[in-house]
């Protein structure tokens, strides 16, 4: 009996592989085509109250498109909110834009503070430790600084927390690119064709991640899991988060509101270390999840499939129908998000390959680059000198 040389052995393994990222995709596919029908739906449950909340804004420089992310907060059908932005620095750009918001939406309840006294080595929980002495009210969704929301979108997170046994509230969200430019367009080919579509798969699947895009709780849930602080040793504090909320027995929901995250690469080199990052965090939380994700990039093992066995014509048809069914799974998100393409599909494979790179390079290493300071996580955790603290201040619009 004669054994299949090695290669072609390998070669089928990676179109199997291929085959079932494409099963995958189009399960993918056909939830995020569902959920953004649920999202853009009128519906509204008229009995749940909307008792008045706090939006914990946590901002740091000015960024592509700032001013219209927040503004989308500013411009919410909902009855009774608080937004409170903040800075660590007096010298922040991101205070002259909050100034703007509070001139042309003088009725709002918009709240600045100052403040860069260090809570532990995440940065962006010390903010948020910071700004939380100026939440007036006991509802309290902390957003990312980038996201656009639609104007139901507070009403919707509200009616998820609303539901029975729910302790946190998140929400799905997609990548938007801030200019045409190449790097911006394959940064959101990664959020919209493979993260979005991951997180519904996984909770098909039964998982209750937090994304950091919205956590919306009750201050006493927050209390009860020791507060803000409790998160200041993880760079990951969404997943740190829904962990300390499920082990008090609450759970998490995803509330039916699309929103999309600025995409604002400056280039491929910025790309990649942002990638990267998210990579190693994943990886230090998750790290046989990670691996397994490797299945979503079935281009990639296709064109394995191809290098492996070039002179069968089984690997090219693989190939092709890899091809096809991954841009027609990107265009049915696309579509969803109301985009008339992330990337043309010539570029799918691109985007594959690029995240592979990403995935083999957060196979080691645990230092990432964070808005110019240096990481490590050892377990998931961060260690980073703290920095000095200086003189804090609150400053409230009229």
């Amino acid at each position: 009996m004669t054994l299949a040389p090695l290669p072609l052995v390998l070669g089928v393994a990676a179109a199997v592989i291929a085959g079932l990222g494409c099963i995958q995709a189009v399960v993918g596919a056909v939830l995020a085509h569902r959920f953004g029908r649920r999202a853009r739906s009128s519906r509204r449950d008229a009995a749940t109250p909307l008792p008045a909340l706090t939006v914990l804004k946590p901002l740091h420089g000015d960024e592509p498109m700032l001013e219209e992310a927040l503004a989308s907060f500013c411009t919410q059908d909902y009855p009774a909110l608080q937004i409170v932005f903040g800075v660590q620095s007096r010298g922040d750009a991101a205070i002259a834009l909050v100034r703007r918001l509070q001139a042309r939406f003088p009725s709002l309840d918009l709240v600045l503070v100052v403040d860069n006294t260090p809570h532990g080595a995440n940065r962006k929980v010390a903010n948020l430790i910071n700004m939380l002495p100026a939440a007036r009210h006991d509802i309290l969704v902390i957003s990312d600084s980038d996201i656009h929301a639609g104007p139901d979108y507070l009403r919707r997170v509200v009616e998820a927390l609303h539901r029975p046994g729910v302790g946190l509230v998140t929400t799905l969200y997609g990548g938007r690119a801030a200019s045409p430019a190449l790097a911006r367009r394959l940064a959101a080919a990664q959020v919209n064709h493979t993260f979005m579509p991951g997180v519904l798969m996984s909770r098909l699947l039964g998982r209750q991640d937090c994304l950091g895009a919205t956590m919306a709780l009750r201050r006493p849930m927050l209390d009860s899991i020791g507060g803000l602080a409790a998160l200041s040793p993880h760079i990951a504090d969404d997943s740190a988060l829904g962990r300390l909320v499920r082990a008090q027995g609450g759970s998490i929901a995803i509330a039916d509101a699309l929103t999309v995250t600025t995409v604002a690469e400056t280039g491929l080199r910025d790309l990649f270390a942002h990638e990267l990052r998210w990579g190693r965090t994943v990886r230090s939380v998750e790290p046989v999840g990670y691996a397994l994700s490797s299945i979503q990039l079935p281009l990639f093992w296709a064109a394995v499939a191809v290098l492996l066995a070039p002179s069968s014509s089984w690997s090219w048809g693989v190939l092709a129908l890899v091809w096809a069914v991954r841009g027609i799974t990107a265009a049915i998100i696309d579509r969803m998000l109301g985009h008339a393409g992330t990337v043309p599909p010539a570029l799918l494979p691109l985007r594959d390959w690029l995240s592979a790179a990403v995935m083999l390079a957060s196979m080691s290493g645990r230092r990432v680059a964070w808005r110019g300071h240096t990481l490590h996580l050892p377990t998931g955790r961060i260690a980073m000198p703290a920095d000095r603290q200086l003189t804090p201040g609150v400053e409230a619009g009229d």
